[in-house]
């Protein structure tokens, strides 16, 4: 959510910035309603004062044994205009925050210009783009015929865009997050394990809702919605709180992530690109503003190593304004070579919000020694998407023999097993 306070004091600027990821939003509703809420605020603000005058005149003359029936008349009716323009009050307020919530952040300054995914900007490479001397195959194929990808008993037990892994798909599933979560402590984050049913209040916090709400799904009649990422549970951990431990706090954590993918039909729809259910280890950093552009370029690094490490060829691209998120004020995506695509595909997004989340969500810091609380700035990443790792690595490290290799850095969590 973006400070009302600034756009009051600079509507056509924000407007400008918004522009910039191509959104169009009429700020002047935004004004009207502040100053209308503002003004009856004051009211609200003078009669109080009026009536604590009002009460004090009343005390003394009760002192003094003086009739005072008439202030407390006066007293008894300024008490009721007060109720009338609170009540006035409230559906303003409430308009003004449902307006606010559908305003996206303002990206950074160093956001590229642009309309889609064909804008971003490279900003570097990693890897060699494999050479077959064979004829190759795509994820789900080698998947299958290798038996430890079932999409058809997933489409019986479930629906389409779900998978089942068997036997080595199993183990390797287990094998990389076990390999995400380890990389991610090691470079100082806090391993947790979340609920992957979250209330509505947690949606809104992170921004899922309302602009999202039609990809999530609802578990009815309890009203929890299923995470579609453990960013979610994480960042709310501090929702409501001031947090007085020493920042950054960085955690990890390894969810399971549901996502309706509504809107998205003849998208990625074979293979385990894009699923409606699908696991991923996700990276939160929640920190003081002046350091978060420091902390999104290290979780893009601690992102970027794990597939380095299994070295797998990947590209890292700035995204363009047009191309961002809602809540996103700079994100970089990360994107391995895939053969069958013949290109690079998505396989993490590293973020920095800045107080977008914070303000939604109220999550503030006080510095040891302050009186006054600031918002704080959170960031979030995939390190990685597993789902995604294992279509990379079937199709990176198949072999002729119809078999795949296991790039050597997984291979203990799998007691030794070099190919499936």
């Amino acid at each position: 959510m973006l400070d009302i306070r600034r756009i009051r004091q600079e509507p056509e600027h924000i407007a400008k910035l918004l522009l910039k990821k191509h959104v169009v939003v009429d700020l002047d509703v935004v004004k009207q309603l502040d100053a209308k809420k503002r003004e009856i605020t004051l009211q609200i603000e003078r009669l109080k004062a009026q009536r604590n005058q009002a009460s004090e005149s009343v005390s003394q003359r009760k002192k003094r044994g003086e009739d005072a029936s008439d202030l407390i008349a006066d007293t008894r009716l300024v008490g009721e205009q007060i109720k009338e323009l609170e009540a006035s009050l409230a559906p303003i307020d409430e308009e003004l925050r449902q307006f606010l919530l559908t305003v996206p952040n303002i990206p950074l300054p160093q956001v590229p210009e642009g309309e889609t995914a064909d804008d971003n900007v490279e900003i570097h490479k990693f890897g060699e783009v494999p050479a077959f001397s064979f004829s190759t195959k795509a994820h789900w194929e080698i998947g299958e015929q290798l038996g430890i990808i079932d999409f058809e008993r997933a489409r019986k037990v479930s629906g389409s865009r779900f998978n089942i892994l068997a036997g080595m798909g199993a183990r390797l599933n287990r094998a990389l997050i076990s390999f995400m979560l380890d990389h991610a402590r090691e470079r100082g984050y806090q391993e947790m394990a979340t609920p992957y049913l979250v209330n509505e209040t947690s949606m809104f916090g992170t921004g899922q809702f309302p602009k999202f709400v039609e990809d999530a799904f609802h578990v009815v009649p309890h009203d929890y919605y299923l995470i579609p990422t453990a960013e979610v549970p994480l960042t709310n951990l501090y929702r409501d709180e001031i947090i007085t431990a020493e920042l950054p706090l960085k955690f990890t954590a390894y969810t399971a992530s549901f996502r309706a993918e509504a809107g998205a039909a003849g998208r990625d729809t074979r293979g385990l690109i894009r699923q409606h259910q699908f696991d991923k280890v996700e990276l939160v950093r929640i920190e003081q503003p002046e350091h978060s552009l420091t902390a999104l370029e290290e979780m893009l690094s601690d992102a970027e190593s794990l597939l380095e490490e299994m070295e797998l060829p990947y590209r890292t691209v700035m995204l363009c304004g047009g191309d961002m998120g809602f809540g996103q004020a700079l994100t970089y995506d990360i994107e391995v070579w895939m053969p069958s695509y013949g290109k690079y595909v998505e396989i993490s997004s590293v973020s920095n919000m800045t107080d977008f989340q914070a303000r939604r969500a109220n999550i503030r810091y006080r510095t040891t020694g302050a009186k006054k609380t600031e918002l704080v700035h959170t960031l979030n990443g995939s390190a990685l998407a597993v789902g995604r790792t294992i279509a990379a690595i079937l199709e990176n490290y198949q072999l002729q023999n119809g078999h795949v290799r296991i790039p050597d850095v997984i291979r203990p969590y799998l007691g030794g097993t070099d190919q499936i």
